[in-house]
């Protein structure tokens, strides 16, 4: 079981662009390896000095952009898509309803809303009902509140609503009763902070979450849950569970079987990849739950705990999907059944748990389907779900005490279709599908496979008209991520075909080693020293680009965001000729501080420690800030990022920005002072952002 906590990382001008000011050589000042960072003082985040810093750089950076004429349409039409009511009405099971959080032109902040479950799978457009509006409570408080999640206890109407300030991940819990429509009076209210908080019973929580000085780890996280008890102020919390400061974080959590019976864990996280799992149900206290470092709880399936395995363990294979007996957790030998084992092309990206079976959507050669595995007897079977091919599928919404469960599927160029899985889901019927927002009949998805420098074959799927030219002219926006296994895999994005592929783009995803495409290998034969072959298949992928002939350098783009984000900065040092233009988003850039910022430390386990000589020696290879250089091939980047980014740190954009500028180099910055992780707080920020991102896209591949 994977937490939201250790999921996380795994989005006007500085310098117009047509700056000309002569490079300078390096000075005492320039960060170098070992020098010290001349720009330290861009990581204070709401400092004086830095937010007039960034102030100055967005107004440089929005006149150029906002400026152009192609701006004012393509913000139109963002804004349109982000507000659209087109979307499907993705959510979760509940208690007999089916719950949504739901955005538009309205409630730009959102509305969490429900329908009855027979209602919603009749055609997936049912009479809906608001059980809490953000954008009221927002407005009520005078606060910027984001949400952020909700939690609510099967057989009450008691809730736990997370709400963050301006996107941060940090976020404050308070108690919510869905018959009133309102928080409750002396409720449970636990701080702001990175916390976990699980409902044991109507009075009772489990919290992990910043008890004061020396609770919280290295990274950000807490490592102490304690037990709290209604009607109690919080610092009277009873310790069930200690970690290390050294951990990523301990995390609070409940199992729920397909019987009802509930299962408290905790899950500490030793490293981000790495985790410990206790019961937190006996009465001696926690007990390990018998699993290797390297593996995940997806659930509980009559009365047998469910896991994949992300190395292999006493004979079974790296990648499967097991079972055995939840009374043998604390075996060390366990009675185990593989019930999927993937083949090197296969993957497992997601597991819902139903009354009847268990769900498991995974890929092969990043192409989706659901297999069907449920216990008769003695006995477990496999089938699988009847549904389209060539495209991805995702659950929306499963519970382990219902029978109904309900899928979706889509492609590059197919509007999202909802599936209802009915007859104990055996069978998958079509109930709703979206409206086409662009007009896909000109385009078509290609697979293509390129050779990383290695001999591996790294997949990249194309996304084009039908009648373009191979005459290597043709605006290209190459996208790929590369990291902490998650992967890249067919999605319908309005935002790709209204905003690029009708104003004559082409759009490319790579689904480069770092990833999940391909199961846990694929990600681990690019951690920490191995990193490069995540680069060196990104390289691949914008060779074959060119030798195909679907573009050049100077019609070729890159994006990413995030651990993207660094993949953009490195690649911009490796191989600035091969691109004309890179979106550069909330990214990880100094490679030699980043585990001393925010949550930094906790992403040791993918990148490698600046502490350990070796690792050091590699990132000293391949972090961006430091090895930028001034050089006649480097093209003009757009950084983007968030001053309440708590996740990676804005101290990283602004500093490499600092730094291009000192060498006299054109970039283009800008810093949303809202926004948190995703450097969008509401619908309206994400769709500004997006159009600033086009504009400068088409003004350095189309113009």
């Amino acid at each position: 079981m994977r937490l939201a906590a250790l999921a996380a990382i795994g989005v006007a001008a500085l310098v117009a662009a047509s700056c000309t000011t002569p490079a300078a050589p390096p000075t005492a000042s320039t960060p170098t390896m070992n020098a010290e960072d001349p720009y330290l003082w861009l990581e204070d985040v709401e400092g004086e000095r830095a937010l007039n810093w960034v102030r100055e750089q967005n107004a440089r950076s929005l006149a150029q952009l906002e400026g152009d004429p192609r701006f004012a349409q393509l913000h139109a039409d963002a804004v349109a898509l982000a507000t659209s009511r087109d979307r499907l009405p993705i959510g979760g099971i509940f208690d007999g309803h089916y719950y949504n959080f739901w955005q538009d032109e309205t409630h730009v902040r959102g509305i969490y809303r429900r329908a009855h479950l027979a209602d919603f799978a009749r055609d997936g457009n049912p009479r809906w009902e608001t059980v809490l509006d953000i954008d009221a409570i927002a407005a009520a408080e005078g606060a910027n509140w984001v949400f952020k999640g909700i939690d609510c206890l099967e057989g009450t109407t008691r809730c736990l609503v997370s709400l963050s300030d301006g996107g941060k991940d940090a976020t404050t819990y308070r108690e919510y009763d869905l018959a009133t429509r309102a928080f409750v009076p002396n409720g449970f209210v636990v701080p702001e902070a990175k916390s976990s908080v699980a409902w044991l019973d109507r009075d009772t929580l489990l919290v992990a979450t910043d008890w004061g000085a020396g609770s919280m780890t290295e990274s950000g996280y807490p490592f102490v849950v304690k037990r709290w008890t209604r009607g109690r102020p919080l610092a009277s919390a009873i310790e069930v569970m200690r970690g290390q400061a050294t951990d990523v974080g301990v995390f609070a959590g409940v199992l729920q079987d397909t019987d009802g019976v509930r299962v408290p864990i905790a899950v500490e996280a030793d490293t981000f990849f790495e985790s410990t799992n206790y019961r937190l149900d006996g009465a001696g206290g926690a007990q390990r739950i018998s699993l290797p470092p390297k593996s995940s709880i997806q659930g509980l399936y009559q009365g047998y705990l469910i896991a994949t395995l992300q190395e292999a363990w006493r004979g079974h294979p790296q990648g499967a999907l097991i079972a055995y007996p939840l009374s043998e957790s604390g075996s060390d030998n366990p009675n185990v059944t593989v019930l999927f084992a993937p083949n090197e092309r296969q993957s497992i990206e997601g597991v819902a748990i139903t009354r009847d079976a268990i769900l498991v959507a995974g890929y092969e050669n990043v192409r989706g389907r659901i297999l069907r595995i449920s216990r008769a007897g003695n006995a477990w079977n496999t089938s699988t779900i009847a549904l389209p091919q060539n495209g991805s599928v995702t659950f929306a919404g499963a519970a382990p005490t219902e029978t109904a469960a309900f899928a979706v599927f889509e492609d590059y160029l197919t509007p999202d279709t909802l599936y209802a899985l009915e007859r104990g889901a055996t069978a998958a019927r079509a109930v709703r599908s979206l409206p086409a927002q662009f007009d896909a009949s000109p385009y078509v998805s290609e697979q293509f496979e390129a050779v990383s420098r290695d001999g591996t074959r790294v997949p990249y799927f194309v996304l084009r008209r039908r009648d373009m030219p191979l005459n290597g002219q043709n605006a290209t926006l190459l996208y790929a991520y590369g990291g902490f296994q998650v992967s890249m895999t067919p999605g319908y994005s309005p935002n790709v075909g209204k905003l690029w592929l009708d104003r004559g783009g082409v759009y490319v995803i790579a689904n480069i080693r770092g990833g999940g495409e391909f199961g846990p290998a694929w990600h681990q034969a690019g951690l920490r020293t191995n990193r490069q072959v995540i680069y060196d298949d990104f390289y691949a992928v914008q060779r074959d680009l060119v030798e195909r002939r679907i573009t050049s350098p100077r019609r070729l783009g890159i994006m990413g965001g995030s651990n993207g984000g660094l993949l953009m900065g490195v690649m911009l040092n490796q191989h600035p000729e091969m691109v004309n233009a890179a979106v550069v988003q909330v990214p990880l850039l100094d490679m030699l501080r980043y585990d001393q910022l925010l949550a930094g430390a906790s992403w040791v386990d993918e990148y490698g420690s600046p502490s350990n000589p070796e690792e050091r020696a590699f990132l000293e290879q391949i972090t961006p800030y430091q090895n930028l250089r001034a050089r006649d091939d480097f093209p003009l980047p757009f950084v983007l990022t968030s001053t309440k980014d708590d996740r990676v740190h804005p101290g990283h954009a602004r500093k490499y920005v600092a730094r291009m500028i000192e060498l006299g180099m054109p970039v283009l910055y800008y810093e949303n002072i809202d926004g948190g992780h995703s450097a969008a707080a509401n619908l309206n920020e994400a769709a500004r952002r997006r159009a600033l991102e086009y504009t400068y896209l088409m003004q350095r591949l189309m113009d």
